[in-house]
């Protein structure tokens, strides 16, 4: 059931789960996300814990610390296949693309 809903991540969801390949709280996420993208994509607190709330319910990722309000988190193996996949799905989409665009007489 969790895999039918992210069958494909939207950036946001794949820059997450990308950041937790190290231990992280919300607000380092929040940070590398800008920062990897140089602020292309950006991901604000309530779209950040509406999606760790929901990759926890999914097993994508588990929270390794807590410290008062402050919240780690760690990408499991079910995340990883599913960041990996994204990756092959995205890699696909390339590929298809440059291989359309290199053929001769194909206006864009």
């Amino acid at each position: 059931m969790a895999r039918e809903k992210f069958q494909t991540l939207t950036e946001q969801m794949f820059y997450i789960l990308l950041c937790l390949r190290q231990e992280q709280c919300g607000a380092d996420i929040m940070a590398q996300v800008s920062s990897l993208t140089g602020g292309r994509v950006t991901v604000g607190p309530g779209t950040l814990y509406n999606l760790l709330e929901q990759f926890l319910q999914a097993g994508y990722i588990q929270e390794t610390k807590v410290e008062g309000r402050k919240r780690s988190y760690l990408i499991t193996e079910a995340g990883l296949k599913a960041l990996e996949d994204e990756y092959r799905r995205l890699r696909t989409l390339t590929a298809d693309y440059e291989a359309r665009m290199g053929q001769e007489g194909v206006s864009p």
